[in-house]
């Protein structure tokens, strides 16, 4: 019989204690010392009927502001983009969501396949060399990237653009910490983009990597040729974290000599979904591939020559055994990078382009339209998002565009004293003319 909760009767119960051989349900908790046991009911309401609950939880819900109550104007790292219907039919499907690691290679083709494809086409859309089958998001695989950079090259540096996600640099803060000579240095903007004369003092002959965001936190596009430059003649590693939607129209960081690409693939066929899960990217040079984290998918062939997939290069155990692991991740995000790959899929390489000159067009327009209103706009080069200065703090922008049915844009001076009243401004290729234009007229109203 179907249930849409496990029923337990007394009988049950009963049943089960005298499996397991106890008498009573606190004899299970008798190890428990007595004086943090629960001596009293929960502070709970008592039961309703389950068509009465329905209906209040119902009621709360629809309370709730979503993208598809309200028009989004908000990224910074998460966004609204079109996944086609074909995602959600084919993940749902049994033999993909209730799968884990596929261990057994003769029972797991068709994960194994997946995860394959997955691989292949973020090699495609970086223009590197091998890529493994996806990590927790894209800050852990920037880390990861710099952990990486750390081991291979023996130096302590790390040099980092502030361009780069805020969330992230705080995760490979938290790496850092993992050894006392371990050293993160932040490199300053110059607007919205990486400033290169600082970048370029930064790196020296303790450089383990130098990292930057293409595009950056901001929207802006990053010189990736003139900082490969400064990084070619030393025995620092290039480290690229890129959106890669906009790699279907920008130069990938691969032609640009990267030696580590990282990012997240929530931009194809990931709900927004209160910011999670997501599904990191890590893709490198085929020097770097034994150094790589996570789980690699590879293609081989059956004693009769048949095409099959199996797990390879890394062992679980090379990651257990702390004293030589190359990282403490030995899993992957395998329902979401499959999501990744069927919308990668169906969208194909025209569509991924389409997509994101869309995105590059949009935000453009959006961008003179701020102008036009006499907002004070950063006008570094962007790709689907930019950064406007208020008169007035963004939370009470964002609060009164919420009346409007706006979300607004994310408020910049969570991150730092000197983006306050700043707003980081998400158009992406759903985004109409008319929301455009709505969002800045009221924008501009508000802003006074």
């Amino acid at each position: 019989m179907s249930h849409r909760y496990i029923p337990l009767t007394e009988q049950d119960e009963k049943e089960m204690l005298e499996t397991i051989g106890v008498n009573s349900i606190s004899d299970l908790y008798s190890d428990v010392p007595e004086n943090i046991l629960l001596n009293r009911d929960l502070n709970i309401a008592a039961a309703e009927p389950e068509t009465q609950l329905l209906k209040r939880l119902n009621k709360v819900a629809n309370k709730n502001i979503t993208k598809e109550t309200h028009t989004s104007f908000l990224g910074a790292g998460v966004y609204d983009h079109y996944a086609p219907a074909v995602v959600d039919s084919l993940i749902s499907r049994s033999e993909f969501y209730t799968a884990y690691t596929p261990y057994q290679p003769e029972i797991s083709q068709g994960e194994l396949q997946a995860i394959f494809e997955f691989q292949t086409m973020i090699c495609e859309l970086t223009s590197m060399d091998v890529a493994n089958s996806s990590m927790y998001d894209g800050p852990t695989s920037f880390a990861e990237a710099c952990l990486l950079a750390w081991g291979k090259t023996k130096k302590n540096k790390i040099v980092v653009s502030k361009g780069i996600h805020y969330q992230a640099l705080q995760v490979l803060h938290t790496y850092e910490k993992i050894h006392d000579d371990y050293e993160v240095v932040e490199v300053e903007l110059d607007g919205t983009i990486t400033d290169l004369d600082k970048l370029k003092e930064a790196i020296d002959d303790d450089t383990a990597a130098v990292a930057v965001q293409y595009p950056n936190f901001f929207g802006s596009i990053e010189d990736l040729e003139a900082i490969q430059s400064y990084v070619k003649d030393t025995k620092a590693l290039f480290i690229v974290y890129a959106n890669p939607l906009s790699l279907g129209l920008l130069t990938p960081p691969g032609e640009f000599g990267a030696d580590i690409v990282v990012g997240d693939t929530q931009v194809f066929g990931i709900p927004t979904q209160f910011g999670g899960p997501h599904c990191g990217y890590f893709a490198t040079t085929k020097k770097l591939m034994r150094k790589m984290p996570g789980r690699l998918v590879g293609q081989t062939q059956d004693d009769d020559g048949n095409r099959g997939f199996v797990l390879t290069l890394q062992a679980r155990e090379q990651h257990i055994r702390r004293e030589t692991a190359t990282s403490n991740i030995c899993s992957n995000q395998a329902l979401n990078a499959l999501a990744s790959s069927i919308a990668m899929s169906a969208l194909g390489k025209e569509g991924i382009y389409e997509i994101a000159v869309q995105n590059l067009e949009n935000a453009n327009y959006a961008k003179e339209q701020f102008k036009a209103q006499g907002f004070e706009v950063y006008d570094d080069v962007s790709y689907n998002e930019f950064v406007v200065k208020f008169n007035r703090p963004i939370s009470e922008i964002n609060k009164s565009l919420l009346d409007e049915e706006i979300i607004g844009g994310f408020d910049l001076g969570v991150i730092g004293e000197e983006f306050e009243n700043h707003m980081l401004v998400a158009v992406t290729e759903l985004r109409t003319k008319d929301e455009i234009d709505t969002f800045v007229k009221k924008a501009g109203e508000l802003n006074g």
